[in-house]
């Protein structure tokens, strides 16, 4: 076997070879290292940093309080108050399905709430508290405690909810809050925002839920290892909810409700000098207080079906005829245009036609009134006088005076959900009917039938105005400061002031409509009015309304102003399928009217010196 020779000279080189690899792939990994401490140390410093405070600092909301809702003399008429919920981890609890069937017995939960907790467990995340039942009693949680070793995963939690101390006098006045939709919440600004908070849904509480809701806070909880609590602190406090102070008086706007009776309808009560409204009623009402958890689907469908329609607010969304109403206006329009004069005076036979036209435009009194002057014919209503008078004043004429009067527009009152009406012309018929205007049109158009139509509020503004003779003051339901303006043109002090006489005679007269209604303490000025509900033939044009069946009678109208030397209330009523504007309609005005003056008894004081 041969020897074999040593070669230092390599053997040195592969040596350095391998010394020079090792350090490169130290120096390599120590450079990785050095890097990714940077990168942890310095370059993501503050997202581990609030990692680990994550770990021991807990950031929380904390919920503003709502506003409290006073009426004009400080009553609370809405509040929160202090109830509890029973809410469930969905993961901390075992056999979930079960424990709800043992929850039926023991605190009262329902099939149907059994199956919309099923239904919420589809999309509730797991680790999210889910809420069980809402507003428990104080038997139902002292019954749960007891059991609560049953029940792992299922907590009681006090929180705040609306109450509302009115709810069915103010059900459309006021509204309701309820769990804000998905919808809603995606509208809102969620730093202010929870997906589980309350919001506006209906009347005041939904045209200011802003100022009503408030901004959130947050509290910082510090906790060990072991998730003990060892600190609190209020990091940001909340900003609660703006107090409402309404213009409404309750004890007028009770007495408004209960005038009704039996019938249903609107009634809009408001102070003629400043805008505010003092009562507002659509009757019948509901209780808000069961929405605000979520109505069951029973009780929601037995008000939505019902044939009254408690969930319709009557006194912004109602649309209605004037009727003969409007008269008074048509009377300013004839004024102002210099048609008739406060003496003016028309043979009334019973009927009006339109030169070379066959058809009759009856009065309601068959045979006619006779002789009548501009006061009488408000006194008695006198159909003839006013299809006259609009048909010489012409549609243009009618909508363009009547227009500053709020007629067909909306009043911007600070309430959700106001319609806006219909005040005719040849713009808005050919737009919406696309048909030419008639003047038969016109005719109908004085005693407000026709296309004619108007809300409860929106006649509010226009009597206002009409009351104040002339003052516009916008309508408000909430204190502000007191803003006014004047119509566009100027009506002279008499022309408002035989107006206002006629209206007087329509009470106070012996041959006045609505003389019933007179009252010996102060004088009342007032005008009904019939809203058809159907067209009568020619043969049936004198029947009397009250025999037909309920639901095709017309609705009945009155407005009314006191004391008539400077009017401190002006009423709306609408009484639907009342018949008679005077006979179902003008008791509750009168009613209204006389609760203010008790309140006031200054007023009547005044008048009778």
């Amino acid at each position: 076997m041969g020897r074999v020779l040593k070669q230092p000279f390599q053997e040195k080189k592969l040596f350095t070879e391998r010394i020079i690899v090792s350090l490169i792939a130290v120096l390599v990994t120590f450079t990785l290292l050095l890097g990714r401490y940077f990168y942890l140390q310095v370059l993501q410093h503050d997202k581990y940093a609030a990692e680990a405070d994550q770990n021991r600092i807990k950031y929380s909301r904390i919920n503003p309080t709502r506003g409290l809702i006073y009426d004009r003399n400080g009553l609370l008429l809405a509040e929160n108050i202090t109830t509890y919920r029973l809410e469930v981890i969905p993961e901390q609890a075992k056999n979930l399905s079960k424990k709800l069937l043992a929850l039926k017995n023991l605190i009262g939960i329902d099939d149907e709430a059994i199956s919309e907790i099923n239904e919420q467990l589809k999309y509730n995340p797991v680790f999210k508290p889910l809420t069980i039942k809402p507003k428990l009693t104080e038997q139902e949680v002292s019954q749960f405690v007891v059991q609560k070793h049953q029940f792992p995963g299922f907590e009681i939690k006090p929180y705040l909810i609306r109450k509302y101390l009115y709810p069915i006098e103010l059900s459309h006045l006021i509204g309701y809050v309820g769990k804000i939709s998905e919808a809603e919440y995606d509208r809102q600004d969620h730093s202010i925002y929870a997906k589980d908070d309350y919001f506006g849904k209906t009347g005041l509480e939904k045209y200011y839920e802003h100022q009503l809701h408030g901004i959130p806070g947050q509290l910082v909880t510090e906790i060990n290892a072991q998730g003990k609590q060892l600190s609190e602190t209020i990091n940001t406090p909340p900003v609660n909810g703006t107090h409402l102070d309404l213009t409404i008086d309750m004890q007028l706007q009770k007495a408004a409700y209960r005038a009704f009776g039996e019938e249903t309808g609107a009634a809009i009560a408001v102070n003629p000098n400043t805008g505010e409204i003092l009562a507002m009623v659509s009757k019948p009402g509901y209780d808000t207080n069961e929405f605000i958890n979520g109505i069951s689907q029973t009780n929601y469908n037995e008000l939505a079906n019902s044939t009254e329609k408690p969930l319709f607010d009557r006194s912004i969304k109602g649309g209605y005829e004037p009727g003969s109403t409007i008269k008074p206006y048509i009377a300013l329009a004839g004024l102002y245009h210099q048609l008739i004069t406060p003496e003016s005076t028309m043979f009334s036979n019973g009927y009006f036609q339109i030169p070379n036209q066959a058809r009759r435009y009856h009065d309601w009194k068959q045979g006619g009134h006779g002789q009548v002057d501009l006061i009488n014919s408000l006194a008695e209503s006198v159909n003839v006088f006013f299809y006259d008078l609009a048909y010489r004043l012409g549609i243009d004429n009618i909508h363009d005076f009547l227009k500053p009067f709020k007629f067909g527009q909306l009043t911007n009152i600070d309430v959700a959900g106001e319609k806006q009406g219909i005040l005719p012309s040849r713009t808005w018929k050919q737009a919406n009917r696309d048909m030419i205007w008639f003047p038969g049109e016109t005719v109908i158009t004085g005693i407000g039938q026709g296309y004619f139509v108007i809300t409860p509020v929106q006649m509010a503004q226009a009597l206002s105005i009409l009351a104040s003779k002339g003052q516009i003051n916008p309508l408000h339901l909430v204190k502000k400061e007191h803003t006014t303006s004047a119509l566009p043109f100027a009506i002279q002090p008499h022309h408002w002031q035989v107006v206002h006489d006629g209206l007087t005679a329509v009470i106070n007269a012996p041959n006045g409509t609505a003389r019933a209604i007179k009252e010996d303490d102060y004088l009342i000025a007032g005008k009904s009015g019939t809203s058809q509900v159907f067209g009568k033939s020619e043969e049936d044009i004198y029947k009397k309304n009250e025999e037909l069946p309920k639901h095709l009678r017309n609705h009945a109208l009155f407005i009314a102003f006191a004391p008539i030397e400077q009017p401190e209330i002006a009423v709306v009523v609408v009484a639907e399928h009342g018949a008679s504007g005077t006979k179902a309609a003008a008791p509750i005005a009168k009613s209204i009217i006389t609760a203010f003056m008790q309140e006031h008894p200054t007023l009547t004081a005044t008048n009778n010196e």
